[in-house]
Formats: structure tokens, sequence, C-alpha cells
């Protein structure tokens, strides 16, 4: 990464921002070995992304041309208006964010019981007061939507995050920004404030 400032190398911040995120994106190549990308909705089990979908479509034919994936996580925090700052210009205007990519080769899951083991991890993040027949490779109820549904897997091998906060400003500036970011109170606001507190500053 070029802006080492901005680096998150902590894996426990990693997985709370893909824990946290309700859906993120695929990109692959297609067939024609043109680009393609596409939202899913995942979870993260351990150290592996899934996510699931048809047997057929576009995204499962590029991946069984060619495996090899990049997924993203991404989430918006606070926008920094350029009149935070003393300057009248309009260059000091910033988003700051916190992302995650994930690199990897992409695994068609075939074994029933992972493919459930994931299903239910999914069921349970996407809709955590349950309210269904748990998914199991044992249930009868199920057998059908198994042996129908897609379940990809990719390995996090190779991670890389970014959490944009300021680190590159001087202290004073920082402190600024989170002092007007709580006085300014809007949504997301007083959450960018405490992770710019947490965030290590370059300098």
């Amino acid at each position: 990464m070029r802006r080492k400032e901005f680096e998150q190398h902590e894996q426990r911040a990693i997985e709370v921002l893909l824990d946290s995120a309700g859906h993120g994106f695929l990109a692959f190549v297609r067939p024609n070995l043109t680009p393609g990308a596409i939202a899913v909705n995942f979870v993260r089990l351990d150290s592996t992304i899934y996510f699931h979908g048809s047997p057929q479509g576009e995204k499962m034919e590029a991946l069984a041309a060619n495996p090899e994936v990049a997924f993203m996580v991404a989430e918006a925090m606070s926008l920094i208006p350029s009149y935070f700052s003393a300057s009248d210009l309009a260059c000091p205007a910033s988003q700051f964010f916190r992302s995650v990519v994930v690199r990897g080769r992409a695994r068609i899951v075939e074994d029933p019981a992972e493919k459930a083991i994931a299903l239910q991890a999914l069921m349970e993040k996407l809709q955590p007061e349950g309210g269904y027949l748990p998914i199991s490779q044992t249930s009868t109820r199920y057998r059908k939507q198994l042996r129908a549904t897609a379940v990809v897997a990719i390995p996090m091998d190779d991670v890389t995050a970014k959490f944009k906060l300021g680190q590159n400003l001087p202290r004073s500036r920082r402190a600024s920004i989170a002092r007007q970011l709580t006085e300014r109170d809007a949504p997301g606001d007083s959450e960018t404030a405490a992770a710019m507190a947490k965030a290590r500053p370059f300098i």
C-alpha cells in the first residue's frame, strides 16, 4: 500500500469491520477476460469468506474459468468538509473510511456439511433473531436446497486493510477535526471521532 499511514494491521479491527458489513463486493475476471464485479451477502468464518448464489450465471462461470478473485468491504465514515480547515480552498475536504480487500483463489464448496455450516452462519449474521429451522446437512427439509445452492469460499491469505482516519495530519489538526465532528454531531460523527482517537497518528 502506498499510503502506509492508513494501513491497518490489527487483526481484530479487520475482523470487526468484516463481521459488521452487510455485504461486500466480489471482483473477478470474466471468461472473455473483461473485468466483472458484483455485490454479495457474505459471512466470515475464522479465516475464510463465504458467500452463496445460484450454480448458474456469470459469477460462477467466471470462477470456473479463473478462480482468482478480490473481495472488498468498505465502510464510509464522516465526510470532512473543507471548512473544517482554516483554508478557504476546497482541497482539505476528505471522506474518512475503513476498507478491507481480500485477494485469493475462490473454491466451490462441495461438502454438504461445510455448505450447511456456512449458510447457517450467514443466516445467524443476517437474521440473528432466528425464526427459522436451523440449516443442517442432516435435515431433510434442506436437502434439496443444499444441492441447489452454490457456496463459495475465499481464504483470507492475502488481506489489505486501509483505515483513513486522518493519521497523516498533525495532531493539532486531528484534534480540531475531532472536536468539530463532536460539535456537528451528524450521523456517524461520534463513531468517527472515537475511531480517530484509536487510530495511531503517523506524524
